[in-house]
């Protein structure tokens, strides 16, 4: 189907962190409510201050429980950089190419002291160390196949022969290419938030998708319109990341109880990023003119409060946009890749160097 707006189609994401702990039931009865809505992918938060399983894990029981939605764990880059990609990839395997993965930045001391980090350092070395553990996982998933997609060298030989020499900003030393069969097609897709200047040249060159927390379509714009040069000084296609607005989304007002200038009309800055309180046909209006104007590609939701905010959001918000011929009624494909439109990369490691 395509878009009234000849745009193609919007793409819509979600985040399941329902509450102060993992609820592994909760979090498969939310990714399968966003998979019956059609959403491209969910994505899990992943904390040490939080009790219980960590994103990986509770997506790894996710994956066995849905069919076709993406899954994204958000992880903070605190453990060393080839940790999250060898889980990551392993997501990707049992879930038929549906994996991809977030690296935020955090300046919470909480967070870095449970791996045996001292201190998270500013926020401009927390972003700079965003884009090395992006190039870190390039390096160590970019792997030699033989033609029945099985790394081609015995266990032994691929761990002594091929290592990955890595110094950044938080770590450094030699690891060896993850000893993992291929991904089902291409790679896990990498998620980078690019609100921040800093994280923004990370966002361009590594990134299949770019977040951005605006409270305005002019300020998504402004953003998306460095990504794109800057994707274009690194090689790639201006439009290949997919940039998606990132909003926090309250829809437990009603749909003419918003304030005026909020609902409706847009979001406001709030203490956990822009917040849009209104209905669910209001939010859909919102979405189609952001995306109709070319300003993004698609929106990145976190429900106020769950499961109440996703409901409505799939039954409400996503019907209006099935109606309105902007977003899908069925998945075309089967891996996170094809529902973001992604071709599958060529050898990543290749011409890329350290990262900056």
């Amino acid at each position: 189907m395509a878009s009234l707006s000849g745009r193609g189609l919007v793409h819509l994401a979600a985040a399941l962190d329902l509450s102060s702990s993992y609820d592994e039931r909760s979090c498969v009865e939310a990714a399968r409510l966003a998979e019956r809505g059609g959403l491209d992918f969910v994505t899990l938060d992943d904390t040490f201050a939080r009790p219980g399983l960590d994103a990986l894990s509770v997506l790894s029981r996710v994956a066995a429980a849905t069919d076709r939605i993406g899954l994204v764990p958000v992880a903070t880059p605190h453990t060393e950089p080839f940790h999250l990609p060898a889980g990551v990839a392993v997501l990707d395997r049992v879930s038929g190419g549906r994996a991809g993965w977030w690296t935020d930045v955090t300046t919470a001391g909480g967070e870095a002291r449970p791996p045996g980090r001292r201190r998270t350092g500013p926020v401009g070395a927390l972003s700079q160390e965003t884009g090395e553990v992006a190039y870190a996982g390039v390096e160590s998933g970019d792997r030699r196949m033989d033609g029945a997609g099985m790394p081609a060298a015995p266990f032994e030989d691929r761990v002594g022969r091929h290592r990955v020499d890595f110094r950044g900003v938080s770590s450094s030393g030699k690891a060896p290419r993850l000893p993992l069969p291929g991904p089902p097609r291409g790679r896990p897709v990498r998620v980078v938030d690019a609100t921040d200047e800093p994280a923004r040249r990370a966002a361009a060159r590594y990134a299949d998708v770019a977040i951005v927390r605006a409270v305005s379509a002019a300020q998504a714009a402004v953003v998306r319109d460095q990504l794109r040069a800057e994707a274009a000084e690194f090689g790639r296609r201006p439009e290949e990341p997919r940039v998606l607005a990132g909003l926090l989304v309250d829809l437990g007002d009603g749909e003419h109880a918003a304030e005026p200038g909020h609902g409706g009309g847009g979001p406001r800055q709030s203490a956990r990023g822009p917040l849009y309180r209104g209905g669910p046909v209001d939010l859909a209006e919102l979405i189609a003119t952001w995306h109709g104007e070319g300003v993004v590609d698609g929106f990145h939701l976190t429900p106020a409060e769950s499961p109440r905010d996703l409901e409505r959001l799939v039954n409400g918000t996503v019907a209006v946009l099935q109606h309105r011929g902007l977003f899908r009624t069925f998945y075309p494909g089967s891996t996170l890749r094809e529902h973001l439109g992604l071709a599958g990369p060529a050898r990543q490691g290749a011409g890329h160097g350290r990262a900056s």
